[in-house]
């Protein structure tokens, strides 16, 4: 299933992002801004303010993982053994986290959306979601091109006298 980009039927609301947990819009500046709140307390971590839902939801999982382990509730659970771990449970540790991960969040969907040339208002493939490397990179047979070049046979070395070696001898045009 497609996770939703920015454009949201929310704009100009302060109100929960329909899919993504932790995740809210805030005023109408369009930003997104996400925060957790500790277990068993009252408090909440202020994870904070970013241009997409994605991103803010990126830095969600990563206060989720740090503060309630693999029981908790996800907005990309496919992703989580690659995201940052806090250096402790403390709130200025889990928002460095966060707000690391969700840097790299934004700056891959930059990435992204510039290599397949679209606009802003081109969305971007969810975080979760199968790229085909190849094609990004404009080498659709990479693989087969590596394994033929694996398949060739090295130069004969006997071939060679010392009369020609000593004429293309690289050291000789000093």
């Amino acid at each position: 299933m497609s996770k939703s980009s920015s454009t949201s039927p929310l704009i100009g609301s302060s109100k929960k992002h329909p899919i993504y947990h932790g995740v809210r819009r805030r005023g109408r500046n369009g930003k997104w801004v996400s925060e957790i709140r500790e277990p068993k307390s009252p408090n909440r971590i202020w994870l904070g303010t970013f241009p997409t839902p994605e991103m803010a939801a990126v830095a969600y999982d990563v206060a989720a993982l740090a503060l309630k382990g693999g029981a908790a509730q996800f907005n990309f659970p496919t992703s989580i053994s690659s995201l940052p771990v806090p250096a402790s449970a403390a709130s200025r540790d889990i928002q460095a986290a966060a707000a690391s991960a969700a840097a790299a969040a934004g700056a891959a969907m930059d990435a992204l959306v510039s290599c397949h040339g679209g606009g802003v208002t081109a969305e971007p493939p969810a975080i979760d979601e199968f790229m085909d490397e190849d094609l990004i990179f404009n080498m659709p047979n990479l693989i087969i091109d590596m394994a033929e070049g694996m398949l060739l046979s090295p130069p004969r070395l006997d071939l060679i006298t010392e009369e020609t070696a000593t004429d293309h001898n690289l050291w000789n045009y000093t």
